[in-house]
């Protein structure tokens, strides 16, 4: 076969020898069609063994493709692309694939999965939710059964032997969020086998953008529940109303921060009748005020939630669906309750947290697909090392992107709009409006109804329908609202006699945060080749001008010319816009990188903990462990109340010598009352220590194990919760002292280092005081 590639260069390195590798992938074709179903099965088993034998990925990589395109081709009456093959081998160097939409990347993911699944080790494909995971299981599922490999789906509710069987499998597919909920789920097990994965080895995420940078805002967090404060949250919602913004706090357009100001703090202190809320006393009411002040300020009603049923349900701003089962951690769910005079739910309390960008990060081999990654390949390759190769269209893309209309307010834009719908709708042509919110997609089906026009509508508020709605609104005369993500990955044919009228026509009303999102809208239109066109109708009265532009609309403002319509005419309005949007792509990747430094700090102690903690699961005998955690405690105690820094005059004998007491199981330890130096503490202590330590060593028994992993395994989950609870604290006070002129980053980093080895030390002495009492305890009735 001729490759596709003679005439057309994409003028890229990797593309270019990516290219090499189809032609010899192509130069196999004939080969491997003429091998019978069984031969064809076999190949499988061959691979396995040559890698075992030495050969590398790369060694049998042409062969794998065309064994997978030719498999592809009987079970699922399919052919791959040659620009499919390039997908696959720029994802199996773990690098994104950037294809744009329609060119098919579910089947692009079945070449490398099937590739890296001869290793052995497991390979994730992740997907954005639960119905494309299910989709593409089920499409390419077959074709890798087909051929001799096992294939698992890992959904939320699974119980714990359903989720083990999926994770055995080669190739598992499922949400992102709960490949990273299993992790922390596992890393809470008491016992090894209610571990459901195994380590990782490589992942393929669809729409890599959306799990890697949408969705990497919000860390991962599992919560334990406990009663709310219900008082406080209805007394700081009341005295919230009432605030007045830059007069009692001051909330930054940009990073939606949120800060009292002094006139805000002592109305505080008067409502709740303290005299000072900076002690430290009182750091859980500045808490629940600031969560007061958030609700009030950052989260709007039917934009960033919906109320169903008397409860709150978080939307998505990216996707425009209604995040089921998420709640926000830390009292700020409860504070948005309080807010609507709706019951107080209680609250989460988290006892294992993680982001996205540190789950992610732990895969040694990662990859992605999107049609829209380009703009965020700084973010993408500093972050997790992943280079984005745009790979060429199967097609050249017929689509029509048409520059933006620009209009002075809403409702000129809104008119437009509505204008432009309905000529589109008159000669037939279907229209899909994305809109960047729900409040905005039931403002602009207002207008319509009042235009007459018939339309299907498509927000949180009805997800069950999102799939088959975005799929049928290129059928002829289709009207269609949707959030601007609604239905990602969901392929849009054109009805019939469509492409005559110029395809599907694609209206945004509002630019996003992000312009690959934009990107995203736009390429509704156009796939495989199909004509279409994309424009977008915006306002300066936007929020993205409002909350990042302000002073500069301000100037503008005098210079604007308009037509009678309110279309703004200035021809530098587009370089303007760009600019701005510029500039909110780099305040969010600037809060991500700030809250991924934050999570840097806790994800080095969270490696210590969990490592801790599986090593007690996965040992059998805890009697070295136990025994060397005493002495550590020992060390640690004599260290934090006799530091050779401080004078010996102020070392605490008393509080020392009570805590060796019961760390020792009772045994007094007589320290002098007047020590000179540190040696007169020590070596008493040893008179004790080393004693006592040969008398467990005599005592211990294989019975006694369970009691003391027990008590080891819930001392370090106690005291793992509760310094969570005290790093998120940390995290709000630092903003509190910008006064100090010392970067907040590093306040964090190293007084949060002082907690965890305050906490570190707790945990020590706790562990050895509870089996001290435990060993007497045992001891007794053996004797």
């Amino acid at each position: 076969m001729v490759s596709l590639f003679r005439k057309k260069d994409a003028g890229d390195r990797h593309i270019k020898e990516y290219k090499k590798i189809v032609d010899v992938i192509n130069g196999l074709e004939a080969g491997i069609e003429a091998l019978t179903d069984d031969q064809l099965r076999g190949k499988t088993a061959e691979f396995k063994e040559r890698l075992s034998n030495g050969e590398t990925i790369d060694d049998i990589k042409p062969e794998a493709f065309a064994v997978v395109r030719e498999a592809a081709k009987r079970v699922l009456g399919m052919r791959h692309y040659d620009v499919q093959l390039i997908g696959g081998l720029v994802l199996t160097d773990a690098n994104i694939s950037e294809m744009a939409t329609g060119e098919g990347k579910t089947l692009v993911a079945s070449l490398p999965s099937y590739l890296r699944a001869l290793e052995g080790k497991g390979v994730h494909v992740i997907t954005v939710n639960e119905y494309l995971a299910k989709r593409d299981r089920n499409t390419i599922g077959p074709l890798h059964e087909f051929l001799g490999l096992t294939v698992g789906l890992n959904l939320p509710m699974m119980d714990p032997e359903e989720k083990q069987k999926a994770y055995r499998a080669d190739i598992t597919y499922g949400v992102g969020t709960e490949f990273g909920f299993d992790y922390l789920r596992d890393n809470m097990a008491w016992v090894p086998s209610q571990r459901v994965q195994r380590p990782y080895h490589f992942a393929i995420i669809d729409e890599v953008d959306s799990v890697l940078i949408d969705e990497a805002k919000t860390p991962l967090i599992i919560a334990g529940k406990m009663p709310p404060a219900a008082d406080l949250h209805y007394i700081g919602a009341r005295v919230a109303k009432r605030f007045v913004r830059d007069e009692d706090y001051q909330l930054d357009d940009e990073t939606k921060a949120v800060s009292l100001t002094e006139q805000g703090i002592e109305k505080v202190e008067k409502a709740f009748g303290v005299d000072n809320l900076y002690e430290i006393e009182h750091q859980t009411l500045y808490h629940y005020m600031i969560q007061a002040v958030r609700a009030h300020v950052m989260f709007e009603r039917d934009v960033d939630y919906i109320i169903k049923d008397g409860a709150i349900l978080l939307v998505d701003m990216f996707t425009g669906r209604t995040m089921e089962g998420r709640n926000l951690s830390d009292g700020l769910h409860q504070a948005i309750e309080a807010k609507e005079n709706l019951e107080i739910t209680d609250e989460n309390k988290t006892q294992a947290s993680i982001t996205i960008q540190n789950y992610f990060r732990m895969y040694p081999f990662l990859s992605g697909m999107t049609g829209t990654a380009k703009t965020e390949e700084k973010e993408l390759l500093e972050v997790y090392n992943m280079k984005v190769l745009k790979v060429p269209a199967n097609r050249p893309v017929q689509r029509v992107d048409m520059p933006d209309r620009i209009y002075r307010t809403k409702k000129e834009k809104y008119e437009a709009v509505t204008a432009e719908v309905v000529s589109r709708h008159d000669k037939g042509q279907p229209v899909l409006v994305g809109t960047t919110s729900i409040l905005q997609s039931e403002k602009i089906a207002e207008y319509f109804k009042e235009a007459g026009l018939s339309f299907e509508i498509l927000n949180a508020k009805s997800v069950e329908q999102e799939v088959e709605l975005i799929s049928r609104s290129g059928q002829r005369g289709h009207i269609t609202i949707a959030t601007n993500m609604a239905g990602r990955g969901t392929d849009i044919l054109l009805g019939e006699g469509v492409p005559e009228l110029g395809g599907l026509h694609v209206l945004g009303t509002e630019r996003h945060e992000s312009r690959r999102i934009d990107n995203q809208l736009k390429g509704r239109a156009g796939r495989q080749g199909d004509p279409g066109s994309s424009q977008f109708m915006i306002s300066l009265e936007d929020d993205m001008f409002r909350r990042f532009a302000k002073d500069d609309l301000e100037k503008l403002e005098k210079k604007l010319v308009t037509d009678e319509n309110g279309q703004v005419q200035n021809k530098k309005m587009h370089e303007f816009v760009d600019r701005v949007q510029r500039i909110v792509e780099g305040a969010n990747f600037a809060m991500r990188e700030y809250n991924l430094k934050l999570d840097d700090v806790i994800n080095e102690q969270r490696g210590v903990i969990f490592g801790l903690r599986n090593a007690i699961i996965e040992d059998d005998s805890q009697q070295e462990r136990l025994i060397d955690m005493i002495k550590r405690a020992a060390r640690e105690e004599i260290d934090f109340y006799c530091n050779e820094e401080m004078p010996a005059e102020e070392w605490q004998i008393d509080v020392l010598s009570g805590h060796l007491q019961a760390m020792f199981g009772g045994r007094e330890v007589e320290l002098p009352d007047e020590p000179s130096n540190l040696k007169d503490i020590i070596a008493p202590i040893e008179t004790v220590i080393m004693p006592y330590i040969k008398w467990i060593e005599e005592q211990y028994g294989p019975e006694w194990d369970d009691y003391v992993k027990r008590i080891m395994i819930s001392d370090i989950d106690k005291v793992w919760v509760d310094h969570l609870e005290q790093m998120t604290r940390l995290k709000e006070g630092i903003g509190l002292r910008h006064y100090q002129q010392e970067d907040p980053m590093r306040i964090y980093a190293r007084e949060g280092l002082q907690l965890f080895q305050n906490m570190y030390r707790d945990l020590l002495r706790d562990i050895s005081i509870k089996t001290a009492a435990l060993i007497n305890e045992l001891t007794k009735k053996e004797n």
